[in-house]
C-alpha cells in the first residue's frame, strides 16, 4: 500500500530510554495509541507493541528506542489510512546532561496547532527550533505561542518552580503532553499556568522533562541567569528514576 508517512507525515512515533518500567511503557503506548485513533491510523494492541520492542533491544545496557508508526493506505492526501508498517531504531544512549541552557525560538507556535499535541513524523518545525537554537550555542529553544506564552522546547516539556509549588504550561497552550510529565504529575502535584516568558526570571527554578534526560536545570534563557533549587532537582530525579525498570526493586535478578 502507499506510504502516507513518507509522503503526507501522517505517522507517530514515541523515543523511550531503555528499559522503562512498565508503568512508563504503558503511557508511551496510550498517547500512541490515542493520538492513532485521532489521526485514523491503524496501530498494534499493547502486547504486538511491547514485543516488537523487546524484540529489537538488547538485554544489557542502556538505549536509546525509537518506536515509528507508519500509515499506508490512499494515495490521495485527503484519503484513508487502510494499514500500518512500524519501525524499532536502536542507538546506544548518550550522556545526558544535569543542566542545560536554553534560547526563545523566533518561530511561534499558534495554540490552536491540532498537530502538535501528537508525537508526530511531521516533526519539521521541532527540527528547526532545535537546529536554530544548536547553532547559537543553546540545547535548545523555548517555543512560545501567540500570547507570548511558554509552550515547551522542541524536544521537552518545561516546569517551574515557584516556593514549593510546581506549575507547568497547559496543553491548551498549544503543546504535546509528555509521558515523563505524566509520570510525575502522579506522583508530586504540578498545576497548569499560564507562564508569559517575561516572567520565567521570577520563578525559583526551571527544569526540562522527556524521557531520554529524565530531568535537566534550566541555567538561563538567553542571557538571564535563572535561579537554581538543588533539593528540588534531586527530587524530581529521585521520583522519575521509577520510570525505568529497577529488577532489584522488583525482587528479581539483575541481568
Amino acid at each position: 500500500m502507499f506510504n502516507r508517512t513518507l509522503f503526507f507525515g501522517e505517522g507517530l512515533f514515541e523515543t523511550i530510554r531503555w528499559k522503562p518500567s512498565d508503568e512508563k511503557l504503558k503511557l508511551h503506548y496510550q498517547r500512541l495509541s490515542t493520538s492513532a485513533r485521532t489521526l485514523g491510523v491503524p496501530y498494534p494492541n499493547y502486547g504486538e507493541f511491547k514485543n516488537q520492542l523487546e524484540n529489537h533491544v538488547p538485554t544489557q545496557g542502556e538505549f536509546y528506542v525509537k518506536y515509528i508508526l507508519m500509515s499506508e493506505g490512499d494515495d490521495y492526501f485527503a484519503g484513508a489510512s487502510e494499514g500500518y508498517t512500524s519501525l524499532v531504531v536502536v542507538k546506544p544512549l548518550k550522556a545526558m546532561p544535569k543542566s542545560v541552557k536554553l534560547c526563545v525560538s523566533p518561530y511561534r507556535r499558534h495554540s490552536s496547532d491540532p498537530v502538535c499535541r501528537h508525537k508526530t513524523t511531521s516533526y519539521l518545525f521541532n527540527t528547526i527550533v532545535k537546529k536554530q537554537a544548536l547553532s547559537k550555542g543553546f540545547w535548545d529553544g523555548v517555543i512560545l505561542n501567540e500570547r507570548d506564552c511558554v509552550c515547551e522546547t522542541s524536544s521537552s516539556n518545561l516546569i517551574f518552580l515557584k516556593g514549593s509549588q510546581f506549575y507547568t504550561p497547559a496543553v491548551s497552550e498549544g503543546l504535546l503532553p509528555g509521558t515523563t510529565l505524566e509520570f510525575l504529575s502522579k506522583r508530586l502535584e504540578i498545576r497548569d499556568e499560564r507562564i508569559s516568558i517575561k516572567d520565567v526570571e521570577n520563578y525559583d527554578g526551571v527544569f526540562v522533562l522527556n524521557s531520554l534526560i529524565l530531568c535537566a536545570q534550566v541555567e538561563r534563557i538567553e542571557d538571564v541567569n535563572l535561579k537554581r533549587d538543588a533539593l528540588a532537582f534531586e527530587e524530581l530525579n529521585s521520583i522519575l528514576r521509577a520510570c525505568l525498570h529497577s529488577p532489584q526493586a522488583e525482587g528479581l535478578p539483575d541481568r
